[in-house]
């Protein structure tokens, strides 16, 4: 059945597949990224907390070094500059987290792109497909008959719906990873403010 249904597609249906092949290929990186990066944020800072009380930056560092995402890796750079003032470490973390979030947002706008690609490309093969029955009927003008236009037929409609059903999950997997990367980001912020409250509380910075 598969087969014969990319076979009446045309050469058009294998390039959607191909769009949908890498949007899938994207979708499914992006996420494992955000998986690793996203941690609970509130747990792990006061686990810092904790640390820093003791005066164990050492033990701090390294927590934050075993502990993947952007989050431990803000709080690392706070913990580094704690020494030159609050408001160096808070322009550092800042810095910082700029330097994050086009890590987090990498190939979304290629993921974008073929969402919004394929029901062109599936319009592209329809139109191709209608050019294909006009011939047909130019070419045999009244000894025409559906049989030999039907094939044309088919294979436009077999690419607008392709082109369709490739785009909405590909739109719907952008929206849930923005949705996932814009919950990150929160966390950093939060994170951000909060361990420069932490080192100030324990006297690590400097006013």
């Amino acid at each position: 059945m598969l087969p014969t249904f990319l076979a009446q597609g045309g050469a058009m249906i294998w390039l959607i597949l191909l769009a949908g092949a890498v949007a899938l290929a994207v979708f499914i990186e992006r996420v494992l990224h955000c998986h690793r990066a996203q941690i609970n944020a509130a747990e792990f800072l006061n686990g810092v907390r904790t640390v820093l009380k003791r005066d164990n930056i050492v033990e701090a560092i390294s927590i934050c070094d075993a502990t993947p995402g952007p989050v431990p890796r803000l709080v690392k750079i706070a913990i580094l500059n704690r020494e030159k003032g609050r408001d160096r470490v808070r322009e550092a973390v800042e810095e910082a987290g700029r330097a994050e979030v086009p890590l987090l947002e990498e190939k979304m706008n290629l993921l974008a792109t073929l969402a919004q690609m394929a029901p062109l490309l599936g319009l592209l093969g329809t139109l191709i497909g209608f050019l294909e029955v006009f011939h047909q009927i130019q070419a045999s003008g009244l000894y025409a008959h559906f049989g030999l236009l039907a094939g044309g037929i088919q294979r436009a409609l077999i690419c607008a719906a392709t082109g369709i059903a490739v785009a909405i999950p590909a739109h719907a997997g952008y929206n849930y990873l923005l949705s996932r990367i814009n919950k990150i980001v929160l966390d950093m912020e939060r994170a951000a403010s909060d361990i420069v409250n932490i080192i100030t509380e324990n006297g690590h910075a400097r006013p």
